[in-house]
Formats: structure tokens, C-alpha cells, sequence
């Protein structure tokens, strides 16, 4: 266990811990031994736990910080690794950058700090001018998790924006990307696709923005048509609630296309140009190939259809499954319980009556489970008003599930260690489109869907 006082790489002193994370993530306020500064030292343990995923991004972030030369981003000094004896078992990796003196805008909020509409403006502009740089560089760096907690209010009255742990840098922004990272209430509905571009910061940052003025994360603001309302919780001026309105829009294309144009439309109040000539577009996801998911798309209404879920399962990982195998496949499981489990029974139930029924129950379990898989068809409707999802087997419905499509609030790509899958977040409760597709399914769904809402 590092503690205050250790010193690593025989240079950096431990001295305060700053911030830890579940993921296994510390930041700890040090002193550079060589140089008597204050720096901060960010760790990240390499436990068993941990996903691979995330030793992946914390390389990415000193990869890209140690390109990065602007006066408001904590300058790179430092990237190492520390063994097992040293780190109390754990390899621990660290990165090491500058200390900004000050406090993050989310501690001013929750010690009752309350900004006026020339500080947010300020802050505003601060943001924006660190974005034009990022945007700016070849490739694009995006940022992907602005929020307060992410923006340093410094001793010099200027902001710094820190944490690049969920940084994008590619040359092609336009692709996607698997690693679906963000915060919810403050990341774009594009983000958790896996398609973020510029305009996804201009959202996180508008989003940032209204937290500050109103002390409520967005998350916890009601929202209308996966709009942040807000307006009547703050005084500001017209043109400013119109500027965080397009910053916060929820179809990438009706935000400002980069942070350039943002600043100017804040500067400049006769500024009308609001909506950019050339939007900032995704480019529009192609159906997978060899997809099985049908989509029906009227101005009136949205159909999904899911084929039954054991052939999507193993499609998932063998796209071009030959429909002979799968159906073999189908009887050889089907055939082993009669033939081979079954005939266990009796012998287990002489040798123990309890342990018997709880095999015999567990395998009808698993069984049921086979069959629905096998059989089960899932169909989705979104229209106008409702927003339907029903389940089939053998042309019987259950699990019907039915809210209002005006409740909506977005369309989720979510993953975890056992499922991927496509989510509807309503404000009252999230429905489960679908599971266990492939992510370039999840993805292309995720837009088509969201498409269809945002034409209405």
C-alpha cells in the first residue's frame, strides 16, 4: 500500500493523496526531489481486477500528453513503471505532470461557490481556447470526460483543464471506436456509440457550464426531447441561454461545429451564426454485414426485428455460421440432456435424495433457458406516442414492456464484463433494446434509433 512519505523511482515523494478512484486509479499531490517542485503523480494499480482496457487508456494519455504544449493543460514531465516489491505486491504504473494550485470547479460547487454570468463566460472562453488548440492538432485530440471535477479553477484565476484519462487522439475521428468512455449527464448520447467527434466536447462543456450556474449536475435536471432544461433556474441573458442551449443540443448536428465558432457566437452577442453552415456531422454507421437485426423505418413509426437469440449469440462471434452447424448444434445440446444427464439422476437420487432434485431442477433450468434462447423473438415498435418492446415464444408474448416515446431521454451503447447491448433511458426508467449482439450491431442500432427520434 503506497502511503505518504514513500518515494518513487528514488525522485518522488508521496505526500498527499489528491483522489482515488474504485478502478484502481491515485493521484498524489509530490515533491521532484531533483527539483524541489510540486508535482502530481498519477497511479494506476496493475491488479487482476483490472480490465486491460484501462492500461490501454492511461498509456494513451501520456502518449498524447507528452505531444500536448499549451500554458492551461498541466505540462508532461514524467511516464514509469514501479515492480510488484516496491508497489506492496501490485506493478503500479505512473504519470507525472505539473501541479496546479487551486481548487476544481466541482469542490467550489459543493463548498457553496456561486459563479455569475461573467465568470462562466470567463470560464467559457478559458475552455473553448484550450479546445481550439486540441481540436486543431493533427490528428484532432478529443478529450471525452470535461467536467468539473476535470477543470481547475487556479490560485492565478485561470482554468486548467486536467485528467486526459479519456482521451481520443486518431486521425480519423469519423471512425469507431470500442471504447466507450464519458460521464454520464455530461457526455453527448454520440459518445456512448463510440463516435465522438469535436462537437462531443462542446456538449460536455455546455453541460459543465449549467452545472456550474445552477449548483444541480445535469443528470439530475429534468430534460424535455433529451433537452437539459435550465432556464428557469438561472438569470442570465437570452443570448447566453440560446449559446448553452446549442451547445448542449442533443443532435450533434444542430451544435456549433467547433469551439472556434462557439467562441466567436459568445463574444460577439449580434453574432447570429449559430447554426454553422457545415454541421458537425457523424458520418452515417452502415448495417453491419452479415446483420440478422431488420429495421422498419416510416416517418411514422420505428420496427426492430431480433431473430431468436442463440443464433444471434453465436453469430456474434462466426458471422458466416453455416446454418447446418447451427442447427446441429441446436440438436447435440438439445440430445445431451436426455441421453447423457438424465440417466444420472436416478443414480444420484439413491445416493441422495436432496442433491438429486437440486441436479435434476438445475438441468430443466438450463434446459428452459436453451429453449428460450433457441426460440425467443424479440420485437421492438417506437411510434409518435409509445415506445413498445415484446418478446415471443412460440408465438406467445411475455415480457412486454411499454413506455411513452416523449419520456425518451437517449439511446445507450453499454457494455460490461458479461453483456453488451443497446439501452433506451426514459426519465423514469432505461429498457433493454437488446443483448449479446456484436458492437458494430450495437453501435449502427444505437444512431438508427436515435436518428428516427430526432426526426420527429
Amino acid at each position: 500500500m503506497l502511503t505518504s512519505g514513500n518515494i518513487l523511482q528514488e525522485r518522488y515523494q508521496l505526500q498527499k493523496q489528491l483522489g482515488r478512484t474504485a478502478a484502481g486509479h491515485q493521484t498524489w499531490l509530490s515533491t521532484d526531489l531533483h527539483t524541489q517542485e510540486q508535482v502530481t503523480v498519477k497511479l494506476l494499480a496493475f491488479s487482476p481486477q483490472m480490465e486491460w482496457e484501462e492500461l490501454k487508456l492511461f498509456e494513451r494519455e501520456a502518449e498524447v500528453l507528452q505531444s500536448l504544449e499549451h500554458r492551461y493543460i498541466p505540462r508532461y514531465r514524467d511516464y514509469f513503471s514501479i515492480d510488484r516489491e516496491t508497489g506492496s505486491g501490485l506493478p503500479w504504473f505512473g504519470l507525472v505532470q505539473d501541479y496546479i494550485p487551486g481548487s476544481s470547479l466541482q469542490e467550489l460547487i459543493e463548498n457553496g461557490k456561486r459563479f455569475n454570468e461573467s465568470d462562466i463566460k470567463n470560464i467559457a472562453k478559458n475552455v473553448l481556447e484550450i479546445l481550439i488548440y486540441l481540436h486543431q492538432l493533427s490528428p484532432p485530440v478529443l478529450h471525452r470526460d470535461i467536467k468539473p471535477s476535470n477543470l481547475i479553477y487556479g490560485d492565478d484565476k485561470q482554468i486548467y483543464l486536467i485528467d486526459f484519462g479519456a482521451v481520443q487522439a486518431q486521425a480519423h475521428v469519423t471512425g469507431v471506436t470500442f471504447t466507450v468512455v464519458g460521464t454520464s449527464g455530461y457526455a453527448p448520447l454520440e459518445q456512448f456509440w463510440g463516435r465522438a467527434v469535436p462537437a462531443s466536447d462542446l456538449y460536455a462543456l455546455g453541460a459543465t457550464l449549467i452545472h456550474v450556474l445552477t449548483g444541480i449536475p445535469p443528470a439530475d435536471l429534468p430534460q424535455k426531447e433529451s433537452r437539459i432544461q435550465f432556464r428557469d433556474r438561472v438569470s442570465i441573458s437570452p443570448h447566453f441561454i440560446s449559446w448553452l442551449e446549442t451547445m448542449t443540443e442533443i443532435s450533434v448536428e444542430k451544435r456549433f461545429q467547433t469551439a472556434k465558432i462557439a467562441l466567436e457566437c459568445l463574444i460577439d452577442q449580434n453574432n447570429q451564426h449559430f447554426l454553422p453552415s457545415q454541421s458537425a456531422k457523424i458520418n452515417k454507421l452502415s448495417p453491419p454485414k452479415n446483420t440478422r437485426i431488420q429495421l422498419e423505418k416510416t416517418a411514422e413509426q420505428l420496427n426492430i426485428y431480433f431473430p431468436p437469440g442463440l443464433k444471434s449469440f453465436i453469430n456474434q462471434y462466426n458471422p458466416n455460421i453455416n446454418k447446418w452447424i447451427y442447427y446441429s448444434s441446436i440438436f447435440v445440446i438439445g440430445l445431451s440432456f436426455p441421453v447423457v444427464l438424465f440417466p444420472l439422476i436416478p443414480r444420484m437420487w439413491n445416493d441422495s435424495p436432496v442433491f438429486g432434485l437440486v441436479f435434476l431442477t438445475t438441468m430443466l433450468m438450463l434446459l428452459a433457458g436453451i429453449i428460450v434462447l433457441v426460440n425467443q423473438k424479440t420485437y421492438v415498435n417506437i411510434n409518435p406516442n409509445q415506445l413498445e418492446i415484446k418478446r415471443k415464444l412460440f408465438g406467445l408474448v411475455y415480457g412486454l414492456k411499454v413506455g411513452k416515446t416523449s419520456d425518451i431521454l437517449g439511446v445507450f451503447v453499454y457494455q460490461n464484463k458479461s453483456s453488451r447491448g443497446v439501452k433506451i433511458r426514459s426519465e423514469t426508467k432505461s429498457y433493454t433494446i437488446i443483448e449479446n449482439i456484436k458492437e458494430e450491431e450495437c453501435f449502427w442500432l444505437a444512431q438508427e434509433i436515435q436518428d428516427w427520434l430526432n426526426s420527429r
